[in-house]
């Protein structure tokens, strides 16, 4: 996806991941801050990738790097809002990912805010980009639209 990001509908989406808001999360204009849902993207895939048993966080050879990330927003969130997160994949390369996050406010079927981000997928140890591997390229692949 290049240029504007366009407002997303929950059926856009292949895989979803329930995120609650916390108290924290509201600033002091009352809504939930830019910089959650950043962390909320962060959030969504790698626990998608962690619960098919496609990354291994803690002793894996391989771990991904985010090298680009950028977010529209269409309509506030806040606390108690429960966030679904829609994910899906938009290009896999040779060691990069290009997943595309559409946030869902409660039961709402326009998107609160799409984003995305790219991962690198490198070595844990020397930070070199490796290829992405196959059992989790055939799943990204499954990601796309």
């Amino acid at each position: 996806m290049t240029g504007t990001i366009e407002r997303t509908k929950r059926s856009d989406y292949r895989r979803f991941q329930a995120i609650s808001t916390r108290w924290m999360d509201n600033d002091v204009y009352g809504h939930v801050n830019n910089v959650v849902y950043y962390s909320w993207f962060d959030t969504a895939v790698n626990r998608l990738l962690v619960v098919n048993g496609l990354l291994d966080i803690h002793t894996g050879k391989t771990i991904g790097l985010v090298a680009e990330t950028g977010c529209r927003y269409f309509s506030p969130t806040a606390f108690p809002d429960e966030i679904q997160a829609g994910v899906r994949v938009a290009h896999v390369g040779t060691s990069s990912v290009r997943y595309e996050i559409g946030l869902f406010r409660n039961n709402e079927e326009d998107a609160a805010a799409v984003g995305h981000f790219v991962h690198v997928y490198v070595d844990r140890d020397t930070k070199r980009p490796v290829a992405v591997e196959e059992k989790m390229r055939g799943f990204l692949e499954s990601l796309k639209t």
